[in-house]
């Protein structure tokens, strides 16, 4: 065959031709810039006047001028998707002038810029690189990907500067010391080469040159230089240096593998490094000072570099270079005379670069300019030189420049090979070109194109085995003009010389491209290439060993597998002569540009691109596997050979469609085995619609137009007619098979077989893995006409291999398919010798189903054979079923299991262990987890569901009851795709919404209720309009209790005034009265707010667009009738000045409590809400305090912060103080600190200016500095509070007014610091705390305290007379609640009993009775574990003498008394008691406790009924009404978020009280009451724990403000500091498929504790959940809904995330339930209908009612098409009541899954029975199925789980088994015996009965006759004898039964 036809037959067609300009071009066109003048200035006039627009536009391309194409450049990439999955289309980054344009898009895609950048000067580059960001490890241990972050981010290089933009939005700009000749982009970050300017080369005197390459891993980073490790040189060791080489230039930079390329300009080579992160040990080795070498300047250069560089960030752009005086610098000698340290590197001593902490954004300079070095590069003074001698010259020089430290190199290059030195090499032989491309077997090549020499240079390389390095191996050269890599089909394109486009894998020739449209070079030539696949020439330069280890590598190994040519001169001749024929032919390929997948440009000759596709290898399914297969087991070079004739065969120009592929796949295939299929009759038929392919021969010449009898034998031979006959609708139109008449051509002359082609000897390897990919094919039920293409194919080599046990394995498989083909071909004795048999081949066939069968029947297996990467799924199914049934757990833990064995290439045969070992079922592991562990493995190897539904139902089955069994009962922190798997759609979305990052609130869609509509107009602004209604209505659904604290709460609305006019008063007096009385309301609406806040807290996301709603406080009236406005500004009475100031304080608090703190708010949202009118500033201290409670004061910038304090807007400041301090609560965080310091005097030093700081701003800055170091025990801190608290008022009267809340808020501040610490205050000892605030407490000298600060305070105060004793009055309530916080829950006696109440008359006048409320109180805290919720503990409290002499609180009349003081027991008596109630309420806050319930609310009708009593007046008014606010507080804590009823009636009695005693205080504490009680709208309750405690402690105070300005005992901004105490406990379940709220049985469980034993306890949620840390587990309860546990033994955080993220917990109904809303007694579910009647109808239910079983369209419409009777039925009656049981069935045994399999089932019997079984894939899916349910695992499994739902009905498989046996036995009786026993003895049964004999052995499991013969049955008399013979073959009895009369011949010797 000559050259030239071979050149013809190897042509490849190119698909889709495309015209191809930059997408960028045309955007640049429109930008608005000077570009565009440019290019229209580039036009030529010709095209301006042109009349066809369009016309004009290619035109304008097309002439855009050399100069202007210079300017332009662009690169391409395959696009990356952000989430990772696979995206076809090319991503474009164009450049011209100072714009990059980044566009994504593809041809059959619309394009679409997606960012473009404008710069100030012109982009020199750009290009994208991926930074990584390390991490921190978070706490998030197990994540193992979380040490680092990628960003991709775009870099654009200017002059200057580089400019970098991350996808996020971040940007970075970075200034460059040095001009940069080329950026390039690693794995690690961007490496820079610096341009060599002229006058660096030669360095005249022999000086350290500065290093060349430098790296910046991150745009915040420092610039870095590059060191280099070259390998061992002449003398020994590796050495480490600079780069500093400006001879080498990097022509290559590739980030997996991590290389670079470069190019050494004076020798001409190339070599290649591996890139990789510094050691330690390099770092230190190139930093090390070279004291060592010999010249002690060396010490005085160390740091000038770093110096160097730095400074030239300073300032100008570096455009001359910056290192003319670079001589001067470095004095540093090659030390030639050394030649062992011949070290390249300016020993650069201490450098480091600043780290990214330092980044721009704090103010620090990424570089530190020049004022840091005090000596510009020339500035070596002779003094520096004499220091550097003395011997401590490190110190000295340190010393000299304190501030530079040394820049630290962060990458390395490691020498990897270089090419061999050749005589003809030329000087500029750079490459012009690199790429990495892989060929069709996984071989890597490097390959660089030598433009100046016409070559592609290709260089083989590999990993090492142990992955460490790369090992290189032989050059190989091709001719060529220019070239591609073509990564989407492994091959790379050629431009050869002569103009031909030529595709090569590695460096075997596959073949021209012929591009369609495109002219092809003419062929008359004669063309000298060598024919393809033959040797090119190869330059072998086995790379020097880098590891010792290495050493001894056979060469063998590192040359291309190609054999060399020496003579490479017939290469050159015509090249040259070529390319002038080619000069004149107009249009030609002038170069390849932009390879991305499988599409590449091709820039023509004319100056026009297209781009055009290489097409793929294969399309369908199964020719990629078949290929993979044969690829995989050939070897390598054989591999390359057959797939590129494959490659030509099928892309031929007009090639195959699809559907031929697999036709033209075999023929190919079997003329490569030595086939000729033109003689063979099958292969002959196939159909290739019509290819001219000049692999195949075409079919003999037809008579035209005629017809003739060979068409239509043609017709009944071929393909199509075959499959037509064995089809199922052939027998169903009962069409009678056509005989085939014999062919006429002779085929009694056999065909044999041509052994000298390429694949002759490996056929029984090829065989083999067709074979197994033929199993592999049989578990996708997707694959059933690949299965039947591909046994065809199986059956011919099989008989031509003369294998019997596989002919017949695929005739019982097909019986159809077999019956078909007879034609065999002979192979000749003498060349079966040459046949490579592989060791892994077996002469019994292996099956898959025959390995399950086995396993499930617990018989011994032999480790399954299967092809890595190719038998995924049969690798699958063995394990799986390894785990599942034989309780295995070991096989999937390790990769090397011993059920498989895989199969390879290599010739080494695999170990199998000689004992074939038992798999008996393992006890040893719960059964339970065995399922669990096999779903997790599943998920782990990306099993989904959609894989599960294309299994055959009988190998599905093990996987589906594993499943069944684990929806059942799953565990509730599975991942995702687990719950995915087992189908349970509540888990998955619990999972999916637990993995949204905490800044996504995924509450908002779920639970966000709609606005009401417009009908509530006037309730809108009330503040409450945004709480979920949805939940709320659930919470409480018998009442309209919310609606009624909405109207309690609201403040907005003006209030009714309603006031009789007396007819004696004047109408001026009426007015005046009127306004007295709004007056008294309006102390009531200035109260609301507090509590609206309570009761709206955390439920709304505000919009970041729009300000945030503050309801106005509204203090005007309207008088009935005429609803006429009151307004107390009119001047007729005296109102209170600034009244109003704490009332908008609390709105705003209030509105900004709404936020919930999942919500997104930025700094700058923060002050867009600042108002623009000062009346509403306080409302915006009140939001600012506010945010500092949810956590989102944190993202104000500082800057705003100082803004906000120098205001000097006394709230804005308390605001402020407080709301920084609770979002740092207990950080201990300095710069808080500071804030707060300045203002409190105390913290300041003593000699500082005393600043003039409002009295309250210092109260909330002391509770400030309690907040920020609370639970810390921080000494200093508690030390001068401690001292605070008995500050003296000043000789000025600096203190005097309200200083009972200045020492109030040291003493909770104090106790905050020390919380909870009691006695082991470690190292406060000397402080006496404890001892100091007893004495506050009682009373007695004041002590000198020592301090810097006290000077001050020697004097006393001029007109406040205190003495030298403690004012108690003033520093008693700090110190007792300093005392309870301290010793909070210590249980501590001692210090208990200093608070007991004094039980003498005495000692009680010296006590204020309110005081005695908060000792009682402390006392109960310190004693936590003593409370107990009775009355009689709460009057235990209650000293003995106030007991007996005490009026009980129901007394009419007053008992006589001389020596005791009535007034001060009873006083004594209701606040002792207000006290242990309060107490009470503290420890069971938030519990919902009864018993606590009970006794409080007892108490509280108590004192209501003593208010009214006559006795009330002796107690006193004021005093009752203290202590009922208490209660109500108390009370209300207890049932904090439950919304009680009854509170909630107690709060509205006291909501109308409004005159007389009822002040602002008291309002407040009762709206408080009712606010907690609805707290965040019942989702929120209160914590006990100690922080939550002190927080309480300092919001319910007991004593409240008389008016609304009175801040003189407590600061009333602290009244919001019980947002610290709410947690999040309402679990709210959300059914899955409707996405609503709904109601749901949950069964919680508490831990033991002292109190009570551990109990269960069933609720209804939505519910609030008791305090965590009491649970042990909570239960989603059936039998409604799903059951589901959640575990807290384990960890509460999963309750924890679900709890904050709005309670939701997905659960889903259980089919034919419904919801407990639409049937709360559970008796209208189907379920209760069906069971109540017993009847025959239950099960053929209505096929109307599945809407109530299942949510699945599948199933509605399954049950719509197959379950509704229609008119005339007949006997199909018969089959929709089965299909109306099964649907039954399924939906109420909850696996809808199963009914496929059901019906799977059903058909195969039916036509089984029928006798049309062409193919016998189901009968064994029957088997399977047959044999699961009796296998010994499922049994045990069964027995140990009884109440366990059915997986599959136990009636409908006895009934299909007997179905299938009878058939079976009925056919044996027909005639079937005959034909079986000549099938066992080997002689050729009948046709008609081939089908049902097939079934008959595959359901009996019948030996093939070959093994029957080996075994030796011939002299068997009786069925004992057979049993024997047979048990080998594991055959069951009820089948040797039926075979029993044929083997022993006389059928009456046994008795049935």
């Amino acid at each position: 065959m000559s050259d030239h036809s071979d050149e013809r037959a190897t042509m490849i067609a190119a698909g889709d031709l495309q015209e191809f300009a930059p997408r960028g071009r045309e955007h640049c066109r429109r930008h608005p810039s000077a570009l565009t003048l440019q290019l229209r200035r580039l036009q030529p006039a010709s095209e301006l006047c042109s009349s066809d627009g369009a016309a004009g536009l290619v035109g304008s391309l097309r002439e855009v001028t050399i100069h202007e194409r210079q300017r332009e450049s662009w690169q391409l990439r395959k696009g990356v998707s952000d989430v990772g999955e696979d995206v076809d289309y090319d991503e474009e980054l164009y450049v011209a002038s100072n714009m990059v344009i980044w566009t994504k898009g593809s041809k059959n895609q619309a394009s679409a810029v997606y960012k473009a950048f404008t710069v100030d000067s012109p982009v020199l580059q750009a290009l994208w690189c991926d930074f990584t960001i390390p991490q921190e490890k978070s706490e998030k241990a197990d994540v193992s990907d979380s040490d680092e972050i990628v960003e991709k981010c775009i870099c654009i290089l200017q002059n200057s500067c580089i400019n970098v933009h991350s996808i996020e939005g971040k940007d970075y700009i970075a200034a460059l010391p040095f001009q940069v000749a080329n950026v390039w982009p690693t794995k690690y970050g961007l490496l820079f080469e610096r341009s060599s300017s002229s006058h660096e080369v030669p360095p005249s005197p022999p000086r350290e040159p500065l290093p060349t390459m430098f790296s910046m891993l991150h745009p915040l980073d420092e610039i870095t230089p590059l060191i280099c490790k070259s390998g061992a040189g002449v003398f020994g060791s590796a050495r480490v240096q600079y780069v500093a080489d400006y001879t080498l230039r990097i022509v290559f930079l590739n980030a997996e593998p991590s290389i670079v390329m470069t190019y050494d300009t004076v020798q001409s080579l190339h070599t290649v490094w591996a890139l990789r992160r510094v050691k330690p040990e390099e770092q230190n080795t190139v930093l090390k000072f070279s004291e060592q070498m010999g010249t002690p300047q060396h010490v005085a250069t160390s740091s000038s570099l770093t110096a160097h560089l730095r400074s030239l960030s300073k300032g100008d752009s570096p455009v001359g270079s910056p290192f003319q005086n670079y001589s001067s610098i470095h004095s540093q000698s090659r030390s030639v005379s050394s030649p062992s340290m011949q070290s390249r590197s300016p020993s650069i001593s201490n450098m480091a670069a600043l780290s990214r902490s330092h980044s721009p954004a704090l103010g620090v300079h990424s570089f530190s300019g020049v004022q840091r070095f005090n000596f510009s590069s020339n500035a070596q003074s002779p003094k520096r030189h004499s220091i550097t001698h003395s011997p401590n010259s490190t110190s000295s020089d340190s010393f000299l420049i304190p501030e530079t430290e040394p820049i630290i190199p962060e990458l390395c290059i490691d020498h990897l090979w270089t090419e061999t030195v050749t005589n003809m090499r030329e000087k500029n032989s750079q490459a012009s070109k690199v790429f990495i491309t892989t060929d069709l077997c996984g071989q890597k090549f490097l390959c660089f194109l030598v433009e100046s020499q016409l070559q592609l240079r290709c260089v083989k390389f590999q990993e090492s085995n142990d992955k460490s390095q790369l090992i290189f191996g032989s050059v190989t050269n091709i001719q060529a003009k220019d070239a591609a890599p073509v990564q989407g089909i492994d091959t790379l394109l050629v431009l050869e010389g002569s103009g031909n486009l030529v595709l090569y894998s590695g460096v075997v020739r596959v073949g021209k491209v012929f591009i369609p449209g495109l002219p092809a070079p003419s062929l008359t030539m004669s063309n000298q290439m060598p024919r393809p696949s033959t040797p090119l020439d190869s330059v072998s330069t086995p790379s020097k060993p880098l590891n010792k280890h290495l050493g001894p590598l056979e060469e063998g190994v590192l040359l291309s597998p190609v054999p060399e040519l020496r003579d490479s001169s017939k290469l050159h001749d015509s090249t040259y002569v070529e390319d002038c024929t080619f000069q004149q032919l107009g249009t030609f390929i002038h170069a390849l540009r932009d390879p991305v997948h499988n599409r590449v440009t091709l820039e023509l000759s004319n100056n026009t691109m297209v781009r055009i596709t290489i097409p793929e290898i294969a399309t369908s399914e199964l020719v990629k596997r078949c290929l993979q297969g044969v690829k995989a087991i050939l070897p390598k070079e054989i591999a390359v050979q057959m797939l590129v004739k494959w490659y030509n065969a099928y892309n031929a120009p007009g090639g195959p469609s699809y559907h031929s592929e697999w036709n033209l796949f075999v023929t190919c295939l079997m003329n490569m085995m030595g086939y000729n299929t033109e003689r063979l009759s099958w292969t002959r038929n196939l159909d290739f619609e019509g290819s001219l392919s000049p692999v195949i021969a075409p079919k003999k010449a037809r008579p035209s137009e005629t017809g003739s009898d060979e068409d239509w034998e043609y017709l009944l031979s071929s393909d199509y007619h075959r499959n037509f006959e064995s089809h199922p609708v052939a027998k169903a139109l009962q069409l009678d098979p056509l005989e085939v008449s014999a062919p006429k051509d002779d085929f009694s002359q056999s065909l044999s077989l041509d052994s000298s082609t390429l694949l002759f000897t490996h056929i029984p390897a090829i065989f083999f893995v067709l074979h197994l990919i033929y199993e592999e094919l049989k578990l996708n039920s997707l694959m059933g006409e690949g299965i039947r293409s591909l046994v065809v194919l199986l059956i011919q080599l099989a008989r031509d291999l003369k294998l019997e046990a596989y002919i017949d394995y695929y005739y019982r498989d097909y019986p159809a398919l077999v019956k078909t083909s007879r034609q065999t071909c002979i192979i000749d004795q003498v060349q079966t010798g040459f046949m490579h048999h592989p060791s892994f081949f077996s002469a019994e066939p292996p099956s898959i189903f025959q390995w399950l069968s086995s396993c499930l029947k617990g018989e011994r297996v032999q480790p399954y054979p299967y092809l890595p990467g190719i038998c995924e799924r049969s690798k699958l199914v063995v394990l799986s079923v390894a785990l599942y049934i034989l309780g295995d757990e070991s096989a999937v833990s390790n990769e090397a299991s011993h059920y498989l064995y895989k199969i390879t290439s290599g010739q080494r045969k695999q170990q199998i262990e000689p004992d074939d070992y038992r798999c008996s079922f393992r006890h040893s592991t719960s059964v339970s987890s065995l399922a669990e562990k096999l779903v997790i493995w599943m998920t782990n190897v990306g099993f989904t569901l959609r894989d599960l539904e294309s299994l055959p139902f009988g190998v599905a089955l093990p996987i589906r009851d594993a499943i069944y069994y684990c929806r059942e009962q799953p565990a509730s922190d599975w991942p995702e795709a687990v719950c995915l798997l087992i189908g349970r759609q509540d888990l998955s979305k619990q999972a999916c919404e637990g993995n949204l990052q905490k800044g996504k609130s995924s509450v908002g869609p779920v639970l966000s209720s709609d606005i009401p509509s417009g009908t509530e107009s006037e309730e809108d602004e009330d503040g409450m309009n945004d709480m979920n209604e949805e939940v709320m209505s659930l919470i409480w659904s018998e009442d309209l209790r919310v609606q009624e604290v909405r109207r309690l709460l609201q403040s907005a609305r003006p209030v009714r005034v309603n006031v009789v006019q007396m007819p004696e008063a004047s109408d001026h007096e009426y007015i005046e009265e009127k306004e007295n009385r709004l007056l008294q309301l309006c102390q009531r609406t200035m109260a609301l707010p507090v509590g609206r806040g309570m009761f709206t807290l955390f439920s709304y996301h505000p919009v970041p667009t729009e300000q945030l709603p503050i309801p106005k406080l509204n203090l005007t009236g309207r008088a009935p009738p005429r609803n006429t406005t009151v307004d107390l500004n009119s001047g007729n009475i005296d109102v209170p000045p600034n009244m109003a100031c704490w009332a908008s304080f609390h709105n705003g608090v209030a509105a900004g409590l709404k936020i919930a703190p999942a919500s997104q708010i930025d700094s700058a949202w923060i002050v867009y809400n600042k108002p623009k009118i000062a009346e509403l500033a306080n409302e915006y201290a009140g939001f600012l305090m506010a945010l500092g409670l949810n956590g989102h004061l944190t993202k104000l910038a500082t800057l705003n912060i100082h803004d906000y304090l120098t205001k000097g807007h006394e709230m804005t400041s308390i605001g402020l103080l407080l709301g920084v301090s609770a979002a740092k609560l207990g950080t201990m965080d300095m710069a808080i600190t500071r804030l707060l310091s300045i203002h409190i005097p105390a913290l300041l030093p003593p000699t500082s200016t005393e600043l003039d700081v409002p009295h309250n701003v210092q109260v909330a800055a002391v509770i400030g500095i309690g907040l920020v170091y609370q639970g810390t025990a921080h000494r200093h801190t508690a030390e001068v509070l401690l001292a605070e608290i008995g500050r003296p008022p000043g000789p000025e009267m600096e203190y005097c007014t309200d200083r009972e809340s200045y020492s109030l808020a040291s003493g909770l501040a104090l106790g905050m610091v020390c919380l909870g610490h009691g006695s082991n205050l470690i190292g406060m000892s000397d402080l006496n705390v404890p001892e100091q605030l007893y004495q506050y407490m009682v009373g007695g000298h004041r002590r000198f305290q020592a301090g810097m600060h006290r000077e001050k305070h020697k004097s006393p105060s001029y007109q406040i007379k205190e003495g030298d004793t403690i004012n108690v009055d003033v520093t008693c309530p700090g110190a007792t609640l300093a005392l309870a916080m301290i010793y909070l829950k210590t249980n501590n006696r001692s210090i208990a009993d200093w608070l007991q109440a004094p039980d003498t008359m005495y000692l009680l006048d010296f006590v204020k009775p309110e005081f005695l409320l908060l000792r009682t109180l402390a006392r109960c805290l310190i004693l936590w574990d003593d409370i107990l919720p009775n009355s009689k503990w709460v009057n235990s409290n209650v000293p003995q003498i106030i007991r007996e002499n005490s009026i009980s609180l129901h007394a009419t009349e007053l008992p006589s008394s001389e020596d005791l003081s009535l007034e001060t027991l009873a006083q004594a008596h209701v606040y002792i008691i207000a006290g242990a109630c309060l107490s009470l309420g503290f420890r069971f806050a938030g519990s919902e406790n009864l018993a606590a319930f009970k006794c409080l609310y007892k108490y509280a009708t108590d004192f209501l009924k003593c208010l009214s009593a006559p006795t009330a007046s002796i107690t006193g008014h004021y005093n009752l009404e203290t202590c009922l606010s208490v209660l109500l507080l108390s009370l209300a804590m207890v049932m904090a978020g439950s919304g009680n009823l009854k509170v909630l009636q107690l709060c509205r009695f006291m909501h109308k009280k409004t005159g007389g005693e009822m002040n602002y205080g008291f309002h407040l504490a009762h709206h408080m009451a009712l606010g907690l009680l609805f707290l965040g709208g019942g989702r929120y309750s209160l914590s006990t724990s100690n922080s939550s405690i002190a927080a309480l402690l300092c919001a319910l105070y007991p004593h409240f403000p008389v008016h609304s300005t009175d801040n003189r005992y407590h600061l009333q901004a602290l009244r919001h500091l019980y947002v610290l105490a709410a947690e999040p406990r309402l679990l709210t379940p959300v059914d899955v498929d409707s996405n609503t709220p709904c109601y749901a049985l949950i069964e919680v469980t508490y831990k033991g504790t002292q109190w009570y034993a551990e109990a269960t306890e069933e609720l209804m949620a939505p519910t609030l959940l008791p305090e965590l840390h009491l649970l042990k587990q909570i239960r989603v309860k059936g039998p409604r809904y799903w059951e589901l546990l959640i575990d807290l033994s384990k960890g509460t955080n999963h309750l924890k995330s679900i709890l904050s993220k709005g309670g939701v917990l997905y659960v889903k109904l259980r089919a034919g339930q419904l919801s407990y809303k639409e049937d709360p007694m559970g008796w209208r579910s189907l379920l209760a209908q069906t069971v109540t009647h017993r009847n025959s109808e239950a099960r053929a239910f209505k096929p109307e009612a599945i809407s109530a079983f299942t949510s699945d369209p599948a199933l509605f419409s399954f049950a719509d098409y197959f379950c509704k009777p229609t008119v005339n039925m007949g006997q199909k009656q018969e089959i929709l009541d089965l299909f109306s049981s099964i649907l039954y069935e399924c939906v109420t045994q909850e696996n809808p899954e199963m009914l496929p399999t059901y019906i799977a089932i059903d058909q195969a019997v039916r036509r089984l029975e029928r006798r049309e079984m062409s193919e016998t894939f189901e009968l064994w899916q029957i088997k399977l199925v047959l044999e699961f349910f009796s296998s010994r695992s499922h049994q045990e499994r069964m027995s140990r789980n009884p109440n366990r739902g059915l997986f599959m009905n136990s009636e409908f498989l006895p009934v299909m088994k007997c179905t299938i046996d009878n058939t079976l036995d009925q056919w044996l009786e027909a005639g079937g015996d005959v034909c079986l026993h000549s099938y066992l003895s080997g002689q050729p049964t009948e046709e008609s009965q081939l089908s049902m004999l097939a079934c008959f052995l595959i359901y009996h499991s019948v030996p093939t006759p070959g093994q029957l013969a080996a075994g030796g049955l011939e002299g068997s008399t009786n069925f004992s004898e057979l049993l024997l013979k047979f048990k080998q073959w594991n055959m069951p009895v009820r089948a040797l039964l039926r075979l029993a009369p044929l083997l022993l011949r006389n059928p009456q010797s046994m008795v049935l």
